[in-house]
């Protein structure tokens, strides 16, 4: 089980990042925004491209969803975060943090 406070931690430990309010939520950016934090701290959104969300969710449909909108059929990608250990959560936002760098796969 992953925590807001972990959530923003790990996000915030890789290189670069700075998180500053987004709408109702708090962005994660590098370049561009690669999460976002609920103002709830239950949930977040990851950009993910549509093949690694297709994949997150058919390995762990409990933790990962589609954003139901234009959004996530990019690949924009909700997580709950109670559903996933700190190391889980931690790839997660890796990769999308690779695809707000550039070094990513990102189409």
């Amino acid at each position: 089980m992953t925590t807001a406070a972990a959530f923003r931690s790990i996000a915030l430990s890789l290189d670069g990042t700075t998180d500053a309010p987004h709408f109702d939520r708090q962005a994660f950016r590098v370049k561009r925004i690669f999460a976002t934090l609920a103002a709830d701290g239950l949930s977040a959104n990851l950009n993910l491209t549509p093949d690694e969300q297709e994949f997150k969710v058919m390995l762990a449909p409990e933790a990962f969803r589609p954003i139901d909108n234009a959004w996530g059929r990019k690949g924009w990608t909700i997580v709950l975060l109670e559903k996933l250990s700190e190391a889980e959560l931690r790839a997660a936002l890796e990769m999308a943090h690779k695809h707000a760098v550039g070094t990513g796969t990102r189409r």
